[in-house]
C-alpha cells in the first residue's frame, strides 16, 4: 500500500487532526479553543469541533467506534458525563475509556480523541 491510500485533513508540521485510512477515521486529541471555560463549556466546544472534523471526513458520531476521554480532574466526571449523553442521545454509544491525565496546557480540562467508520 502506498501513502495515497491514506486522507489526512487539517495537517500542520506537528499532527493531522483527522487520518482516514481503509474507511477508518482517526481523529488526534481535539481540546478547547476557549480555554476560560469550564469543563462543560470546554467538552461542549470540544464535541462540536468533533462534530465538524467527523462530517469532513464523511462520517459523524453514530459511526464511533472508539473514545478516550482525557480529563484533567476527575471530580469532572459526572458532569463531562452526562453532556456526553446527551451529546450522544439517538446513537449507540461506542467504546470508551476515561483517563486522567495531566494535559500540555495547565488551561486544558479536557482532550477527546475519537476513532469512527466512514460511512
Amino acid at each position: 500500500m502506498s501513502n495515497s491510500d491514506i486522507q489526512k485533513i487539517k495537517t500542520n508540521e506537528v499532527m493531522s487532526a483527522v487520518t482516514v485510512f481503509n474507511k477508518v477515521v482517526y481523529l488526534s486529541g481535539q481540546v478547547p479553543k476557549n480555554t476560560e471555560q469550564d469543563v462543560a463549556g470546554q467538552t461542549r466546544e470540544i464535541l462540536a469541533t468533533i462534530d465538524e472534523l467527523l462530517a469532513l471526513a464523511d462520517t459523524d458520531k453514530s459511526r464511533l467506534l472508539s473514545t478516550q476521554l482525557y480529563l484533567k480532574n476527575l471530580s469532572d466526571f459526572s458532569t463531562v458525563n452526562a453532556i456526553w449523553v446527551d451529546w450522544l442521545k439517538g446513537c449507540v454509544a461506542p467504546s470508551r475509556a476515561t483517563i486522567q491525565a495531566d494535559l500540555v496546557n495547565p488551561d486544558w480540562l479536557i482532550e477527546i480523541a475519537v476513532t469512527a467508520a466512514q460511512k
